[in-house]
């Protein structure tokens, strides 16, 4: 349940209301989805978990609690999430001087926010680890805001942090767009009822977003840039 309504009761919306672009990070922004990968491999192998990396690579999206779950199971030693979570952030860290923004996204952002959307960050990621992804991707200027799994009870595929995101730009779900690269961004959206465009960076096939419910699916923030005035960000 969210507490947001539109000022005109159902009467249709506002041309000058203003819009939301909440935008997930990982495999959206930065081409850093192996990078997590190959770091919770190594977090899960160091606390003698041998879990196969396809596995952990479809986990990606999801904040650590989902993700160990998912990988581990509900009867696994839970005492151990902290410790295999603190291993992750440290392997992780040492890419953080060379986190690699992918093509087209700096590009994205400022395009959109030039269009008159409130462009806000979503991201089951760390504020620590969110601060180095956006000195990556320099687009700071464009960006209103920011919400990551820190900020909320719950990262995705819950809704919490597309809630939150839409609080801080004021904007109600309908007047919002959510651009994701998994099918967790796609579920956490739905609930909130965003609609999601998907893109192909995070390594998800096109089959498996369209079945989650992408509202379009893209390339890349590139071809997504490229196809703007078609796509649900049309003006």
């Amino acid at each position: 349940m969210n507490d947001f309504s539109t000022s005109d009761s159902g009467a249709g919306a506002v041309p000058n209301e203003p819009r939301a672009a909440v935008f997930d990070v990982d495999g959206t922004l930065a081409d850093t989805n192996y990078l997590h990968t190959v770091a919770w491999w190594e977090a899960l192998h160091q606390a003698g978990h041998q879990v196969p990396m396809w596995q952990i690579h479809r986990s990606i999206g999801m904040d650590s609690a989902h993700l160990l779950e998912r990988l581990l199971g509900r009867d696994r030693r839970t005492e151990q999430d902290a410790a295999i979570s603190a291993a992750h952030a440290t392997l992780y860290g040492t890419w953080r001087e060379r986190l690699p923004a992918l093509d087209g996204a700096r590009e994205l952002l400022r395009t959109v926010a030039g269009r008159g959307w409130r462009v806000v960050l979503a991201t089951s990621a760390r504020g620590s680890e969110l601060t180095a992804l956006r000195e990556a991707i320099d687009a700071d200027d464009a960006i209103l805001g920011a919400t990551t799994s820190d900020d909320v009870d719950q990262g995705k595929p819950a809704p919490d942090v597309v809630e939150s995101a839409l609080r801080q730009a004021e904007v109600p779900p309908e007047r919002a767009v959510f651009i994701g690269d998994t099918v967790w961004d796609i579920q956490a959206a739905s609930r909130v009822g965003v609609p999601c465009i998907a893109l192909l960076s995070g390594g998800i096939s096109r089959g498996e977003l369209i079945d989650a419910g992408a509202a379009a699916v893209y390339e890349n923030a590139a071809a997504l840039r490229s196809a703007l005035d078609s796509s649900p960000l049309a003006d």
